[in-house]
């Protein structure tokens, strides 16, 4: 019956042999996880989504606390010079945030790159 449905839909698909299951690193699903949990409105599915779970399930974590919610930016100027500066400082923290998250995401990248690049043998 699967055949079939395979069939009616693509019948180049139905002749491929299913896709093998990847084995990735512990190093590998570790990073994945951390790239997810420091990037706040991201979204998971399937493999990533039971990593978190187990991530989370082994260091008791609950799933609302887990993960930091997108703020919206208070963009009110004051004209009050210690204002001023906490705002700067709040600013200067955030931009050292998403300087930290590009940089794990540049690192999974290029682990990721590294991983395909050593199972393809071209």
């Amino acid at each position: 019956m699967d055949t079939l449905i395979l069939d009616l839909l693509d019948p180049e698909e139905a002749r491929r042999p299913p896709m093998a299951m990847k084995d990735y690193s512990d190093e590998f699903k570790a990073d994945a996880v951390a790239l997810y949990e420091s990037t706040p409105g991201a979204t998971y599915r399937a493999t990533l989504r039971e990593w978190v779970l187990r991530d989370r399930e082994r260091r008791g974590v609950t799933a609302t606390a887990a993960k930091p919610t997108v703020q919206p930016e208070a963009a009110v100027p004051s004209d009050a010079p210690d204002e001023r500066i906490r705002q700067l400082e709040a600013r200067v923290a955030e931009l050292e945030a998403s300087e930290r998250k590009l940089a794990t995401e540049r690192d999974t990248l290029r682990k990721a790159a590294k991983y395909f690049a050593a199972e393809t043998n071209w």
